[in-house]
């Protein structure tokens, strides 16, 4: 098992699983797993009522990452604005590709599915599946935007969906 460098997480702090969305590391604790010796994040998702133990040593390499920047946070905002880009394959294709970047983490690919997805009320109507993966995309969006800005994810919706609407007129 090769050391890879340790990630500068510190319990209270909010990071972004690339599988899960926002979480708090709550403490780092030692545990012994199929005899060998393991130093692990504990992270908490709240709102999924949901704990994982990450092993401290692979964290960056399977993608948790610290909270997104102000700055970064408003470009994704401004991904919002743009046109929708929806490509013509198949809507299983397209349904992949949506789920692949809305597990990336990566808030501006999540950015784009919020984008492309979003139906203003004039559109014609969503299917299931394309309803549930704008929820998923919209939900992880939002929450990092409530934690980088400090506020509740009420807000953070208020301000994701001002700018939607804005798109729209």
């Amino acid at each position: 098992m090769t050391k890879s460098k340790k990630p500068d997480f510190r319990p209270n702090e909010f990071v972004v699983y690339p599988a899960h969305g926002v979480g708090k590391i709550i403490s780092i604790e030692e545990q012994e797993i199929a005899g060998i010796q393991l130093e692990l994040f504990v992270i908490s998702f709240e709102k999924d009522k949901m704990t994982l133990r990450v092993p401290t040593h692979k964290a960056t390499e399977i993608g948790m990452r610290s909270l997104s920047t102000p700055d970064l946070i408003s470009k994704a905002l401004d991904t919002l604005k743009g046109k929708a880009r929806v490509k013509r394959a198949m809507w299983s294709r397209r349904a992949q590709e949506y789920e692949q970047k809305i597990n990336s983490g990566d808030l501006m690919a999540i950015a784009e599915v919020v984008r492309d997805l979003h139906r203003s009320d004039d559109q014609r109507e969503q299917s299931y599946s394309e309803r549930q993966l704008y929820e998923a995309a919209l939900d992880r969006l939002t929450r990092e935007v409530a934690a980088v800005a400090g506020t509740d994810e009420a807000g953070a919706q208020k301000k994701v969906g001002e700018v939607l609407v804005g798109r729209a007129a």
